[in-house]
């Protein structure tokens, strides 16, 4: 007997979004005695093990593999375990059946951008819609994203409860190199622009940055040149080609550096890049590909800013994890990057290309408000932990548990 299920069947062994939310959970559910449904091994936990072929590792088939065992297979293992509820850290659960069941929705992006021919359109405005119809309560990332679940699918607000996400506190946080000031060269934060060195008295330094980076072409990284950074994919929704053309308008952008950290598509990347040409901005914008987990807070602690005009988010990682590391913040002003960002960051029209280089400009050449923004940005972020989320979403569930 198991009264509360919690379905990992996407979850696999690289980091992803989803899986990083479900692992940063566990710890504050154990006082629910859950049994996971998973393909991998937790030793701390009770666990009923599944097929490993139903997750994004395995494509398409992976996913409809998925939505067919959660269809048919789901609801025996919860009659077996004579179960009282499922959590399902995405919005997919078993319809039409005695199953009872809370879900986490992050985003409904694929709505609002949607694809030709892509099998997400489908999914999201067929498939979802029941789920979340006939769930018995929906948890969801952001305010932003509860009043989309209620304007594309009509779900009463009553129904939705937002719980804000985290950050790995022990892992996002400003990065010291191990060298002396005076191996520093001057100080950014002391010539407003160009040159190497400290910025913000946060200790971060542009110099040797890029001999840490043992991932990345060498051949495209700047010892010395101060850098913009972006983080994430190149999706157009991301609003690249807008920062890219913003970055190309800076005054002296010829002293800077852009660079765009996150996996190359090539439904995308090639345009992009034949914009940068056509600007001619070429040695100064450099596509570094997909960075591992453990060099994000070196790259993210050197920036001048961390630039993400996103058309929307459900939440923005990004820039939770910049303000950790104590790195100025130039985000959008709509969608979930406000409720993220408060008050420590320059939020931006992301559809007004002069916003954006206007706020580039800005925290290129003040000192003072790059001292300040630098602060902000670590009290700011010491307001999330996976902590405060995760009890929340105990306390839903438990809530649940007990009708």
């Amino acid at each position: 007997m198991s009264d509360l299920l919690i379905n990992l069947s996407v979850v696999f062994s690289q980091p992803t979004g989803i899986s990083n939310y479900a692992k940063n959970l566990f710890p504050y559910l154990k006082y629910l005695h859950p049994t996971l449904l998973t393909a991998l091994n937790y030793p701390e936990f009770k666990c009923y093990s599944i097929p490993g072929n139903l997750t994004p590792a395995d494509g398409t088939k992976g996913h409809f593999d998925r939505l067919v065992w959660t269809q048919f297979q789901l609801p025996k293992i919860y009659k077996k375990l004579k179960s009282q509820l499922i959590f399902s850290p995405i919005p997919e659960a078993p319809l039409y059946s005695n199953s009872r069941f809370v879900v986490m929705v992050h985003d409904l992006i694929p709505l609002r951008f949607p694809k030709r021919f892509s099998p997400l359109t489908p999914y999201f405005r067929h498939y979802i819609p029941q789920v979340l119809q006939q769930a018995q309560h929906i948890i969801c990332n952001s305010q932003a994203t509860a009043k989309d679940i209620t304007d594309f699918y009509q779900i009463p607000v009553r129904k939705i409860t937002p719980i804000l996400l985290a950050h790995d506190v022990n892992h996002f946080r400003p990065f010291v190199e191990d060298v002396g000031i005076g191996d520093r060269g001057s100080g950014i934060g002391d010539r407003g622009q160009g040159g190497q060195g400290r910025l913000g008295g946060q200790g971060r330094s542009f110099s040797g940055l890029a001999s840490h980076l043992s991932c990345l072409p060498m051949s495209a990284l700047s010892k010395s040149c101060p850098y913009f950074l972006y983080i994430g994919r190149h999706d157009p929704y991301k609003n690249l080609n807008r920062l890219i053309a913003a970055f190309a308008s800076l005054p002296n952008h010829h002293d800077y550096q852009l660079w765009l950290a996150g996996p190359q598509d090539q439904r995308y990347t090639p345009v992009l890049q034949a914009q940068v040409e056509e600007l001619g901005i070429g040695k100064q914008v450099k596509f570094l590909d997909y960075v591992p987990y453990s060099e994000l807070p070196k790259i993210i602690s050197g920036a001048i800013a961390l630039v993400f005009p996103s058309l929307w988010e459900g939440f923005g990682f990004p820039v939770l994890e910049a303000m950790a590391c104590g790195t100025p913040v130039i985000t959008s002003n709509i969608s979930s990057l406000p409720e993220v960002a408060g008050d420590a960051a320059i939020l931006i029209n992301p559809y007004n290309i002069r916003e954006i280089t206007e706020a580039m400009d800005k925290i290129a050449t003040d000192t003072q408000l790059r001292d300040r923004l630098c602060i902000a940005s670590i009290n700011r972020a010491n307001q999330f932990s996976w902590e405060k989320t995760g009890l929340a979403t105990t306390e839903i569930l438990k809530n649940f548990m007990c009708l």
